[in-house]
């Protein structure tokens, strides 16, 4: 596994940084005529990302190879305040007028067990697969102040085993009910990339950067794609305590 740590001055950097990297891949998937897979994740932070996206890059872009999806979401209506879908399409598809058949997005208003079993299978019909998991170009997550990441929270450390695509969660806290992609399929990505910032995220980082004993209770320690590049981004107050590596 191909790993780097990248530290940057404030959450606008990277934003911004990333944003060339992304745009990086779609100009090469477009070279070479393929399609190119995202897995979109929610999150203030990655609404930086989006809107950067959408306003500095929605012309130049070969958007027409992108396909949209959503790593998890909230059993919420589109409209809906919490909707992570709400969120891109105000941040970013609104802007660059992708074909909407390339928008693959988790019906949130739908019963979360049927969803879930649907949404597995538009994945599999959208992706190519390798050993039997669906293959993901690029998979964005973010970090919670419990470790967990996508809707995999420390209460559901079944789903890093588990061999569906996708699931029904629950947020420990709120009891709010999400669908999201597994572990397995994380892990069977390309490229997965963390977003990081703010300084409560610091002291977890660090533990999961540094392998530290203990940190295999949280769920995003356990991201460790099996054939892919694993790259974080973080901004200053979240990476206080790391190095940058590349690896």
């Amino acid at each position: 596994m191909k790993t780097s740590v990248r530290v940057f001055e404030n959450a606008a950097d990277v934003a911004a940084k990333l944003a060339d990297e992304i745009v990086m891949r779609i100009r090469a998937a477009a070279d070479e005529e393929r399609s190119f897979s995202i897995a979109l994740s929610g999150g203030s932070t990655p609404e930086l990302l989006y809107s950067f996206l959408g306003d500095e890059f929605r012309d130049s872009v070969p958007w027409e190879f992108v396909h949209l999806f959503w790593g998890d979401e909230r059993c919420v209506p589109p409209g809906n305040p919490d909707s992570n879908y709400g969120m891109v399409k105000r941040s970013l598809i609104d802007k660059i007028g992708i074909d909407a058949a390339k928008i693959h997005r988790i019906f949130g208003e739908n019963d979360p067990e049927g969803e879930a079993k649907r949404y597995s299978g538009e994945i599999l019909s959208g992706l190519p697969s390798r050993d039997g998991m669906p293959v993901f170009d690029l998979v964005l997550l973010g970090l919670g102040s419990d470790g967990h990441t996508a809707s995999i929270f420390p209460g559901n450390m079944d789903l890093l085993a588990s061999d569906s695509i996708c699931a029904a969660t629950v947020h420990p806290e709120t009891g709010q009910k999400r669908i999201t992609i597994t572990s397995r399929v994380i892990n069977n990505a390309e490229a997965v990339v963390f977003m990081v910032t703010g300084e409560n995220k610091a002291g977890i980082v660090r533990e999961i950067i540094n392998n530290e004993p203990g940190s295999e209770k949280y769920p995003a320690s356990h991201i460790k794609p099996v054939y892919g590049s694993l790259d974080w981004y973080l901004d200053g107050e979240a990476g206080q305590f790391v190095q940058a590596i590349h690896s």
